[in-house]
């Protein structure tokens, strides 16, 4: 398939500014360039009747942000749904701050809380810090959902790249912990310990997430290499051993077809299709990785968060 025009002239403002890419920088630098570009294609940020930051301890004895967003003030008589969010970029770089406009778009439209999580991010956290940050915040919103105004019967958890595979791990922690989830809602998750696929050799570079960018990150969040046989790494094909899906909560999941994680994301909709768990794959053509955020630049991104939204509304009543 033919990449989306708009999205081709994106890769052409990119190669344009001539940016340094991630994997030639430090870190920082790294989250600051992110930091910086995030705003630039995303849509415009909604307005909320509230909007709330507040800590959360950590089972190591720290702490992290999460960001409460409220599209009516609640009422705790009638309590909201709510997703809980997990951000993308590799665990290194991306932040509450990075996502706040699709946060928002994902409350107004729905209808519904979202409760986005700033996990603590690599190499300054190793993993699994990102996967205790994130089940750890879900663990804190079932048991606190009923003093927010959220339903605690009503939670759905989310996220895009690397944020997506945080929420499957955490579906899956969920499910042990009998925590009753309405949805994992993934959003072109990375899944795989290895980039071996198709996809991965044939879109290497050029579309945005590079081979080596991938590579980049992985090595800022593993400890070593025995880390990729984890599965809460690798939910797809960790050599460490594959959990039990069966139970886990239903499946939305978005894969664009110019995103070399595109193969990994069909193989896990169809590994969890196998073992029973409902299953929704969203199949977006002439899209890249990360999309999702430049609904402000690429008009056809609209159509993803309407369906997106559609299950959010499906799943959380």
């Amino acid at each position: 398939m033919q990449l989306n025009p708009q999205v081709a002239q994106v890769l052409q403002m990119v190669a344009r500014a001539r940016r340094a890419p991630y994997h030639t920088v430090t870190p920082q630098e790294a989250r600051a360039a992110y930091a910086m570009s995030a705003p630039i294609l995303d849509v415009a940020p909604l307005p909320m009747a509230r909007v709330e930051d507040l800590p959360v301890p950590m089972r190591d004895g720290g702490s992290i942000r999460v960001r409460a967003y409220y599209p009516i003030e609640p009422n705790w008589a009638e309590p909201l749904g709510a997703l809980m969010y997990l951000h993308g970029g590799g665990f290194t770089v991306g932040s509450i701050e990075t996502h706040d406009a699709l946060c928002r778009k994902f409350a107004h439209d729905a209808g519904c809380a979202v409760v986005s999580v700033d996990y603590r991010l690599a190499p300054e956290h190793k993993f699994p810090v990102a996967v205790n940050d994130a089940f750890d915040a879900l663990q804190w919103l079932a048991r606190e959902a009923s003093t927010l105004g959220i339903d605690p019967a009503r939670i759905a958890i989310g996220g895009d790249s690397a944020g997506g595979t945080l929420a499957t791990v955490c579906s899956v922690l969920a499910r042990d912990a009998g925590i009753a989830l309405q949805l994992q809602m993934l959003i072109y998750p990375g899944t795989s310990a290895w980039q071996k696929s198709e996809s991965h050799a044939r879109l290497a570079e050029g579309y945005l997430l590079s081979a080596e960018t991938i590579q980049w990150f992985f090595e800022q969040y593993v400890r070593d290499e025995r880390d990729r046989d984890d599965w809460r790494f690798a939910p797809l094909d960790a050599a460490g051993g594959q959990p039990d899906y069966r139970g886990v909560a239903p499946m939305w999941i978005a894969a664009a077809d110019h995103d070399p994680l595109y193969d990994e994301d069909i193989a896990y909709a169809e590994k969890l299709s196998a073992q029973g768990v409902s299953v929704e794959l969203m199949r977006y053509e002439g899209m890249i990785h990360e999309f999702f955020k430049m609904g402000g630049f690429v008009r056809d991104v609209a159509r993803a968060h309407a369906d997106a939204v559609a299950a959010l509304r499906k799943a959380l009543g």
